[in-house]
C-alpha cells in the first residue's frame, strides 16, 4: 500500500517494497528485526560514516510504513540523531553501534545550555521523549549547543512511560555538566542544526500520520464490505459512502502537503518552515477527522482491543498533539509566507 506519490529512484522503490513485504505479516515489528533484517538504522547516515545514506524521502517512506507498528517515533529520533552525529563527528566511537542498531539514541529538545569552564551546562526538562525509554545515548539539543551523552550520565534522569498507543517514551530531566569533547556544535551552528532537526522531526511525524490514515481507511473499507444491516453490506449505504469520500479527501490533502514538506528538506530555513507548518496544520486536522470517522463507522467495536483500529487512532491523536498547537503553526506559516 503505497502512501506517497513521491519521485522515487530505484533504491527508494526497493526500500518501500521491502518494507511492505516485511511488515505484511507482522502486527508489531521489533527493533532488532528492523536493524538486522532491513538495516534501517543506517538510513540518514552518510555512506562514508558507515551508513546507507538517504534523507527526507527515505525517512518518509519508513515512517509511513512503521506507523501501525508504533516504532516510528523511536526510529525517527534515532535516525535524525545518528545522521547529525555522522555529519558533525563522522569518526565518533558510537556511530558503528548506532548504525547497526545494537545501541539506540534519542533526541532531547527544548533545553538551555551555557558555557561553563571547560564544558557546557545543559538544563531543562522534556516530556514524552520518543525512544528515550530504551536509549543508550541522548542527544541534547539547545539553541546554543548540541551534545551527545550516555543515557545514564550524571545529571540526567529518566522516567519511563508506556503510552496509550502502546509505544514507549520517557520524561527526561537534565541538569548536567557536559565536557567539551561531548559537545558537537555551538552558537549559530547549533541553532541551525536544531532548527533543521526540528523540521525533519515534524515532517517525519506527518509522514507517519499519513501511513496511519491509509491503514485506517483500508481497515474501514474492509469492515464496511463485511458488516451487514437490513441484509445489505453497509458499504452500499450512500451516507457512509459520502463519509468515506470526505475521509479520502482529507487524507489526500494531508498527504500532498506532507510530500511538499518532505521535498523541502534542502530549502532555505524560512521556505522549509513555511511548507512544514502547512503540513502540520493539514495533517493535524486530517488525522483526527479520519480517525474519528473510522471509529464511528466501526461502532462500539472501534476502540476495543480486538481491533487494531483503536491503537492506530490513539497514535494518531498523539501525533496530532506532537505537531504543535494549530495557532502556532498557522502563525509560523503566515510569518514565512514571503519566503
Amino acid at each position: 500500500m503505497r502512501v506517497f506519490d513521491l519521485p522515487l529512484d530505484e533504491g527508494q522503490v526497493m526500500l518501500d517494497d521491502g518494507l511492505a513485504r516485511y511488515l505484511a505479516d507482522r502486527d508489531r515489528a521489533d527493533w532488532d528485526g528492523l536493524a538486522a533484517d532491513l538495516g534501517l538504522m543506517g538510513i540518514g547516515v552518510a555512506e562514508a560514516a558507515g551508513g546507507v545514506g538517504g534523507g527526507g524521502v527515505e525517512r518518509a517512506l519508513v515512517m509511513a510504513a512503521l506507523g501501525p507498528s508504533f516504532l516510528g517515533g523511536a526510529w525517527l529520533a534515532h535516525s535524525l540523531a545518528s545522521g547529525l552525529l555522522a555529519d558533525v563527528a563522522p569518526g565518533h566511537a558510537a556511530l558503528d553501534a548506532l548504525v547497526a542498531g545494537t545501541q539506540r539514541v534519542a533526541l532531547v529538545t527544548g533545553l538551555s545550555a551555557e558555557a561553563q569552564g571547560a564544558g557546557w551546562t545543559f538544563s531543562g526538562r522534556a516530556d514524552v521523549v520518543a525512544g528515550a525509554d530504551a536509549a543508550d545515548w541522548l542527544m541534547l539539543l539547545a539553541d546554543d549547543a548540541i551534545a551527545l551523552v550516555p543515557a545514564d550520565a550524571a545529571g540526567v534522569e529518566r522516567r519511563v512511560r508506556i503510552m496509550h498507543d502502546g509505544s514507549g517514551a520517557a520524561d527526561v530531566a537534565v541538569a548536567a555538566q557536559v565536557a567539551s569533547d561531548a559537545v558537537l556544535a555551538t552558537g549559530a551552528d547549533a541553532a541551525a542544526l536544531a532548527d533543521q532537526i526540528g523540521d525533519a522531526w515534524l515532517t517525519g511525524l506527518a509522514a507517519e500520520a499519513c501511513g496511519l490514515m491509509a491503514r485506517m481507511m483500508a481497515t474501514t473499507v474492509d469492515y464496511m464490505g463485511q458488516r451487514k444491516q437490513f441484509g445489505l453490506a453497509i458499504s452500499s449505504f450512500q451516507v457512509l459512502r459520502h463519509r468515506m469520500a470526505d475521509m479520502q479527501m482529507a487524507m489526500m490533502k494531508a498527504v500532498a502537503l506532507t510530500e511538499v514538506a518532505v521535498l523541502a528538506e534542502g530549502d532555505a530555513p524560512a521556505r522549509r518552515g513555511h511548507k512544514v507548518a502547512a503540513a502540520c496544520v493539514e495533517v493535524g486536522e486530517a488525522i483526527r477527522f479520519v480517525g474519528e470517522q473510522a471509529v464511528q463507522i466501526h461502532g462500539a467495536m472501534g476502540l476495543t482491543e480486538e481491533l487494531s483500529l483503536g491503537g492506530l487512532y490513539k497514535r494518531g491523536l498523539a501525533i496530532g498533539a506532537a505537531l504543535g498547537p494549530l495557532s502556532a503553526q498557522l502563525a509560523r506559516h503566515a510569518a514565512t509566507a514571503a519566503a
